[in-house]
């Protein structure tokens, strides 16, 4: 019987042997496992993508494409001169005109002094400076009034702003005594 009875210590050694295997590999995987089978699924992964990308484009096509963004890139660049020049070249324009207008103003204005009456040509010289007469005559215009609400004072009077404004003497002086009187209760 020792035989039968090693035999079954043997099957219930590797039973409980078995359950302490399982027991220690009860999560399918580790995190540890997890992690590593990742890295190298993403390395993989980014070595077959630029392998694949070399060989699907041509070394053909990535130079047209590099000499299209140069020419791009070129363009823009003389666009942006362009449009300094052309912005350089209005503004010594608008300077010339100005200059025109100027010499033309004070061309008239000498026409103006030799060949007409001085009021004549004060008024031509005064719109030149943009200093006619125009606000003065508006002014005259415009009827000045005070507002409705605003209540006239005569000297002695005391304004609407004031403290006292439509106290008498008596009703100051009972005013100042009221807060002074204790309440007994």
């Amino acid at each position: 019987m020792p035989s039968q009875e090693s035999s079954t210590q043997c099957r219930e050694f590797r039973v409980a042997w078995g359950q302490c295997l399982f027991l220690r590999r009860s999560p399918l995987f580790s995190l540890e496992i997890l992690i590593m089978v990742s890295t190298i699924v993403f390395c993989v992964g980014g070595l077959l993508g630029a392998i694949i990308s070399r060989t699907l484009l041509p070394p053909e096509q990535q130079k047209d494409l590099e000499q299209s963004l140069q020419l791009t890139r070129q363009e823009l660049s003389q666009y942006q001169q362009d449009v300094a020049q052309h912005f350089a070249e209005t503004s010594k324009l608008v300077h010339n005109l100005t200059q025109s207008y100027k010499e033309v103003h004070e061309h008239l204005a000498r026409g103006a002094v030799e060949l007409t009456n001085s009021e004549i040509s004060r008024k031509i010289l005064a719109a030149g400076e943009g200093t006619l007469n125009l606000e003065a005559d508006a002014m005259d215009e415009v009827n000045i009034e005070p507002p409705k609400d605003w209540a006239p004072k005569t000297p002695g009077q005391t304004g609407t702003l004031s403290e006292e404004y439509g106290l008498q003497d008596d009703e100051v002086s009972e005013a100042v005594e009221v807060p002074s009187q204790k309440r007994v209760g």
